[in-house]
Formats: C-alpha cells, sequence, structure tokens
C-alpha cells in the first residue's frame, strides 16, 4: 500500500488528568498511527507554539505550524486528524475540504451547530474528501459483539434499545451512534425530550445538560429510550437491546461487560476477551479501518452519514424542549437549541466556578 502521509490540526497537551477542558486525543490517534507502518505523521498545527513542538518532538517530525491554513498548503497531506474543540471542526473541515485532502477523521461531537454538521458534510461530498467521526465504540469488543448477537436473532425481533448517559452530547454522542449501529443505520422518524439544565455544564466549551430524558421511534418501529444524569440509573446500564426473544445488556455495575438473556434461559456472560467499555484500543481499531478504507477506496463506518444521523437525534431532543413538544425528523434547523434557550434566558443555570 501506499504511505499515507497525515497532519494533524489541534494537538492539546498531555495532562495528568483529562477532563472536560481536555483529553489529549491527539496523542490517542498518533499513538494509533504509529501502530500503522504505511502511515507517516509530517505535521502539526496547533496556536499554542510549545503544543505543537512538544508533540512533534514525542512522534519524530520537524513541521509545526501555528495556522493550519498555511500548513494545509505546505505540506499537502494525505489525511487530517482534527482534535480541536466542537465549535472549530466545521471551519478545519471546510479548509480541509477547500485544500483537497483525500480524508478527515475528526474528533466528536461533530460540530456545534446543526447547519454547520451539514455543512461539513456537504463540502466534503463535493470535494471527494472521506470524512470520518471518532465514535470508536464501535470497534469495542462488547458493542460488536452484541451487533453479532442482535444479526443471529440472539433475541428474537429488537424492539427497543435505550442507553444510561452522563449527558446526550459529548459522551451521549458515542450513546446515540451506538443504538443506530445496533439498529442498522436506520431514520428517524420523532424525538420528545425532558431536560434539566439548572447548573452549568460546559464541556470542550459547549454546554451539556445536567439531566435529561428521551423517547424516539426509528423507522420501521423499534423505540429508543435515552437516561442522562441523574435520569440514567433509570436504564442502569451502557446499553440495553430488548427483543421479542431476549435482552442483551452492556456494561451493567457488578457484571461482565455484555451479557445476554434468551428466552427461557438463564443470563449469560459473553467473553470479550478482557475489553470493557472504554479502551484506546478501540481507537487503534478505528484508525486502521479509516486508512484501509482510504487506500482501497471503501466505505468506513464511522463515515460522515451516520454521524450526521446521531448529532440530528441530539439536536431534535434539545429542539424538542424548545417547542416543548415532539419533534418530526428530518430536522429543519440550523442552529443549536440548547444554546439558544441559554442566550434567550429561557434556561439559566447556575454559572460554574
Amino acid at each position: 500500500m501506499a504511505e499515507v502521509r497525515v497532519a494533524f490540526i489541534g494537538t492539546g497537551r498531555m495532562t495528568g488528568e483529562p477532563g472536560p477542558m481536555g483529553y489529549a486525543m491527539a496523542y490517542m490517534h498518533a499513538d494509533g498511527y504509529e501502530l500503522l507502518s504505511d502511515v507517516e505523521i509530517v505535521a502539526c498545527a496547533d496556536i499554542v507554539g510549545e503544543n505543537a513542538e512538544a508533540f512533534a518532538e514525542k512522534y519524530g517530525f520537524s513541521d509545526t505550524y501555528a495556522d493550519y491554513n498555511e500548513m494545509l498548503a505546505a505540506v499537502k497531506p494525505d489525511m487530517v486528524s482534527i482534535c480541536t474543540w466542537p465549535h472549530l471542526h466545521a471551519e478545519m473541515v471546510l479548509a480541509c475540504a477547500a485544500a483537497e485532502v483525500a480524508a478527515v477523521h475528526c474528533e466528536k461531537p461533530m460540530a456545534h451547530t446543526f447547519g454547520a454538521a451539514k455543512a461539513m458534510v456537504a463540502a466534503c461530498e463535493e470535494a471527494g474528501t472521506k470524512l470520518t467521526f471518532n465514535h470508536q465504540r464501535r470497534y469495542g469488543k462488547p458493542f460488536s459483539l452484541a451487533k453479532q448477537l442482535l444479526d443471529e436473532a440472539a433475541i428474537g425481533e429488537l424492539q427497543t434499545i435505550q442507553f444510561g448517559t452522563s449527558d446526550l452530547y459529548d459522551y451521549g454522542s458515542h450513546s446515540w451512534d451506538m443504538c443506530n449501529y445496533f439498529n442498522d443505520e436506520r431514520g428517524t422518524k420523532w424525538v420528545l425530550c425532558g431536560l434539566d439544565y439548572s447548573e452549568e455544564n460546559i464541556v470542550f466549551g459547549a454546554h451539556n445538560s445536567n439531566h435529561s430524558t428521551v423517547v424516539w421511534e426509528y423507522e420501521k418501529g423499534v423505540c429508543g429510550q435515552a437516561c442522562g444524569g441523574d435520569a440514567k440509573g433509570a436504564v442502569g446500564c451502557h446499553h440495553r437491546m430488548l427483543g421479542t426473544e431476549g435482552i442483551i445488556e452492556i456494561g451493567r455495575e457488578g457484571m461482565g461487560p455484555l451479557r445476554v438473556l434468551r428466552a427461557g434461559e438463564e443470563w449469560e456472560e459473553i467473553d470479550t476477551d478482557g475489553e470493557g467499555c472504554h479502551g484506546a484500543e478501540f481507537v487503534y481499531r478505528c484508525l486502521a479501518d479509516i486508512v484501509d478504507c482510504l487506500q482501497t477506496g471503501r466505505e468506513s463506518q464511522m463515515n460522515a452519514a451516520n454521524a450526521l444521523r446521531a448529532t440530528e437525534q441530539i439536536f431534535a431532543a434539545w429542539e424538542s424542549v424548545r417547542r416543548r413538544g415532539i419533534v418530526r425528523l428530518p430536522l429543519e434547523i440550523e442552529d443549536n437549541p440548547l444554546d439558544a434557550m441559554v442566550a434567550a434566558g429561557e434556561l439559566a443555570p447556575t454559572r460554574a466556578e
């Protein structure tokens, strides 16, 4: 295979305690690329010079930039990893598409507004740029084995998918994406949401609700339920799939990472080779697959259409709160309803210290 030259937009810095100000995801991306013999990291751009220099020193290259547009013009990479906060994603993806970068792999959540998310997808489709997003749990064994059980009809016909989460947007974007993965990427008919945002919760520069409950229906009748914050105990696990002949659970506290209850039988723990719901290896597998997709021309399951589907559900949930009613898809808004409600004083969270 031809060598793939990768550049980074946004390196951040290594921290001892990852959290809502940063997870140093660029380093995790780079560690994944380092495992691939046909990938070379060639450059990075970060507005903080010392961050870019530290990243370049660790991964053995010399080209660092403060301006990512300058980097794109000078280096002409085959692929770019974008590891910045959500409100910056759209402008950076659009710049990569304009520079005719062959592939862009971007951190989640997809974008700060629904309009920006749609614009990213449209620009990359027009430019022929393969755009993917880092919803890496599809590559974790508890999740991929659960999908295999569903495909084998281990619990009969799927009827309901549930998830418990801290929030609907940041971590929640993974959870929505997994629901769509489990339900074969079917479209959503409607979304209905209630939430509490009484205390400011800023994650990577974006508002996130404190507590929430959401219900929705897919095309062909499968229903969904999400519970966030204190409400997540109503689900009690990472994901649950209810079928006509059984139940699959992922990540129930005190249990193995994956278990199945088949009709007429006892709960069965499924061997996941020691993997839980989180792991750097998920990212590494994701990157290896995306690079292979670039080299072979096949479509990645991390594709922008799948990411946009989850993003539409998130913003539809917030739009339901704004309208105080059900929202039927496709979603016809451009903004971020949660931000808009805060700006208008309809939601007035107590400012965090």
